[in-house]
């Protein structure tokens, strides 16, 4: 009985990775990672910094989706700016790996606007361990279940409009269609992933000289899935203190803190949870961790 279950959590978690491949990873601190999805974003405020953040999603339940991200960003001059960044996804016996750099080009509108215009070059490897599957041969192992390794290189662009009291962010990080790994009828099989799309706007309004609210949108699209929407709000005290909750379109909520513990250093910590009944009953919810650092 036990190896029937472990055989069919090893199922619906591969079904489960095929259906998040086809939006790409979603992290709650997506305010604080918009380079990711939009190289023009790198490096908006002029500042040199590290940022990373670390997801668990389904906590409890073993080989569950985990993302790690990380990048680093620049300024060059006063218009160009420089970024790299690293994305690690890993889900059962399915791992990717996508590695870019970043250039953005500032344009000042006028005083108060300015236009980023981006470009991501890099390029992703996936990977997929078939020996972490096990089957009912123990004498032979099946020809069909062959390890699957593949570089797929890529390219994005991106636009950011910036004024000082809101953002407008609209691109697509990778153009080129990939091949990956599916679960079909029960059988692995070949899919292809097509160019991503995200629009992202947010607005701060000062209640007063120590506390600002600052709603924010997330939009991801892709062919042949449905939208992905975040809806977040944030309430940010004394430029020190973050409190936010967000609503994801799958029925997922989420709430997120972050503290600035000086000049340089902040910290962060966001739980995720999905109220769809159908979710895995094993399964808690998301937990992940934010840290960004500033050399200047």
């Amino acid at each position: 009985m036990k190896k029937f279950q472990n055989i069919g959590l090893a199922l619906l978690l591969f079904i489960s990775s095929g259906v998040f491949a086809q939006q790409e990873s979603i992290l709650a601190f997506y305010n604080n990672h918009l380079n990711l999805v939009n190289p023009a974003a790198v490096s908006v405020d002029g500042e040199t910094q590290f940022r990373t953040s670390v997801r668990q999603q389904w906590t409890g339940v073993k080989d569950a989706p985990q993302t790690q991200a990380a990048s680093f960003m620049t300024p060059l001059n006063k218009n160009l700016s420089f970024g790299v960044s690293i994305i690690k996804d890993e889900v059962f016996i399915e791992k990717q790996t996508f590695v870019a750099v970043d250039f953005s080009y500032k344009v000042q509108l006028n005083d108060a606007l300015s236009l980023f215009m981006g470009i991501k070059a890099g390029g992703n490897n996936y990977e997929v361990n078939t020996n972490g599957l096990e089957t009912y041969n123990y004498n032979v192992s099946d020809p069909s279940l062959q390890p699957i390794s593949r570089f797929n290189p890529n390219i994005g662009i991106g636009f950011y409009l910036k004024h000082k009291d809101y953002f407008v962010s609209l691109s697509t990080p990778k153009m080129l269609d990939t091949k990956r790994a599916k679960d079909e009828a029960g059988f692995a099989s070949v899919a292809t992933d097509q160019a991503h799309y995200y629009f992202s706007t947010g607005r701060t309004f000062e209640v007063s000289p120590s506390l600002d609210i600052i709603p924010s949108v997330m939009l991801r699209y892709v062919n042949g899935a449905p939208f992905s929407t975040d809806f977040t709000t944030t309430l940010k005290y004394d430029d020190k203190i973050n409190f936010g909750v967000t609503y994801r379109t799958d029925r997922t909520l989420a709430g997120l803190a972050s503290i600035n513990v000086n000049k340089k250093f902040a910290l962060g910590y966001a739980y995720e949870y999905s109220v769809r009944s159908e979710t895995l009953g094993r399964a808690n919810g998301s937990n992940e961790f934010f840290l960004s650092y500033k050399f200047n």
